[in-house]
Parts: C-alpha cells; structure tokens; sequence
C-alpha cells in the first residue's frame, strides 16, 4: 500500500523506494539470502561472490617458446587453471568488462 502525504513543499512517499535499474541487482545470488564476501584480486575490497567478476586462465609454469619445442618433440606440458576474481570497478578498468553505448543496452519496457 502506497501512502502518499502531501506537505508544504514536498511530496513524501512511503513504500516506494528507488527505482530498480536492474532486476537482479547486478547478482546471481537468487534467492539466497545472503552470500559470501571474497577480497578482488586487484584492490583488495570485500565484494559479493555472487557479484564478482571471476576469470578462469590456463597457467603453464614453463615458458610458452620452451613449450612449443617440447611439444613438437611430443611431450605434454601441464596446464593449470587460475580464477580471479575482480570487482566491477576493477573488472571495468583491466578491460574484461565494457560499458556499452546507450543504443548497444537492452531497452526497458516498461509493464
């Protein structure tokens, strides 16, 4: 229910908050309730896990020029995933992230 109450020189709403500019919030927790804080690999700051920006890259503990001889000579080089995980900010920054033009966003519609 949506009270409205009219003063001199403002009009107050109560139970309407701020607009919602994403309907997940710009998580992929659900309904969860609440979820684990994990430090950025960048910056060091506390941010959802849910909301963090994670990368997965294959890491090769030999140098690749060694590693293209040894494999043409037919041996087999491990390879080790690594994940990062960056907050927005950072994710923006190193690039792994885009913000789009205003015509590349989804158009809201408006129900």
């Amino acid at each position: 229910m949506i009270k409205i109450k009219i003063c001199k020189y403002v009009i107050v709403c109560r139970g309407v908050g701020m607009p919602k500019k994403r309907e997940s919030r710009g998580r992929r927790k659900g309904s969860k309730g609440s979820v684990e804080l994990i430090h950025c690999d960048q910056c060091g700051r506390l941010v959802p896990e849910d909301k963090a920006v994670c990368v997965t890259k294959m890491y090769s503990p030999v140098d690749p020029q060694l590693a293209n001889e040894l494999e043409k000579k037919g041996a087999i080089i491990a390879k080790y995933p690594i994940t990062k995980c960056y907050c927005v900010s950072c994710a923006i920054f190193l690039g792994i992230i885009k913000v789009r033009s205003e015509d590349e966003r989804k158009v809201a519609t408006k129900s």
